[in-house]
């Protein structure tokens, strides 16, 4: 079989040129979804994920749709209003995209049953998002929630306490 094509479905051809654009597209999905996290664009929500979403998160944690995803994006955004992701690495196969990045933001509002400490704090995480159709249809997030957790005062530092 020619090295430019590949079986993807019986009696269906892509072309290798056809399979790269589609990764590309959905690394920019990928790319407008924390363009707009960053300007705390909740709206956006509807038109970058599937009504039928499933997000899964550590411990069994799952969020679901539209709103379940608004949700969490206002939650994290009422604790820390100057929020901004960076994203370090955008590794895509398929249709999936694998994402590295770093947040960080100031504690100025309550964040999962935490006051306000005015701490500036720095987490990790990962993402892999599967895209199908130009939209975001499930999503597994690992999160240094710990460390964030620390540096909030919600959970102790070995140490400290």
């Amino acid at each position: 079989m020619d090295k430019d094509f590949e079986l993807v479905a019986p009696f269906v051809m892509t072309s290798k040129e056809e399979r790269e654009m589609s990764v590309e597209e959905n690394k920019a999905i990928v790319r407008r979804y924390f363009e707009e996290e960053n300007k705390k664009n909740v709206a956006v929500v509807d038109e970058l994920i599937t009504a039928n979403f499933v997000g899964h998160g550590a411990g069994g944690q799952e969020v679901h749709g539209p709103e379940g995803l608004k949700q969490l994006w206002t939650t994290l955004f009422t604790g820390f209003p100057d929020y901004h992701a960076t994203v370090e690495d955008l590794i895509a196969e398929g249709d999936k995209i694998v994402v590295r990045y770093t947040n960080w933001g100031t504690h100025n509002g309550e964040y999962l049953d935490t006051a306000p400490t005015g701490k500036q704090v720095t987490w990790t995480g990962m993402l892999i998002f599967r895209i199908v159709g130009g939209k975001v249809i499930e999503g597994w997030r690992e999160t240094d929630a710990l460390s964030l957790m620390q540096q909030i005062g919600a959970i102790p530092t070995p140490g400290q306490g």
